[in-house]
Parts: C-alpha cells; sequence; structure tokens
C-alpha cells in the first residue's frame, strides 16, 4: 500500500500539517503538536512546520 502525507481539511489547527503527520504515522495528532510545540523552542520545529504547510498538498 502507497502512504502519502497530506496536510488535512478536518482535523487542523493552523494548517493541518500535525493532523496529516498523526494519520501518516498512525498516532495521536496531538502528540505530534505537542513535538512541534518543543521543537518549536528551538526553531527548528517553526521552520519544518511551515516548510511542510507550503509543500504539502491538502486532502
Amino acid at each position: 500500500m502507497n502512504k502519502k502525507l497530506y496536510k488535512l481539511r478536518n482535523n487542523r489547527m493552523l494548517c493541518g500539517v500535525c493532523g496529516g503527520i498523526g494519520e501518516y504515522f498512525n498516532v495521536d495528532p496531538n502528540l505530534v503538536r505537542i513535538a512541534f510545540v518543543l521543537l518549536g523552542c528551538t526553531g527548528v520545529g517553526i521552520v519544518t512546520y511551515i516548510v511542510a504547510a507550503v509543500i504539502l498538498p491538502e486532502k
């Protein structure tokens, strides 16, 4: 089965990136959001989120 990474329209808080990553890896999107917040303290999470929000297609 081919899995594709998407931003989600129905499970979004900002752009749907964390919801899409959570669905792709079959984990709770809230855990992904917490990870991005922790990474955001270093600046890496913010840049990664912005890049993913621009690059990933919507589902």
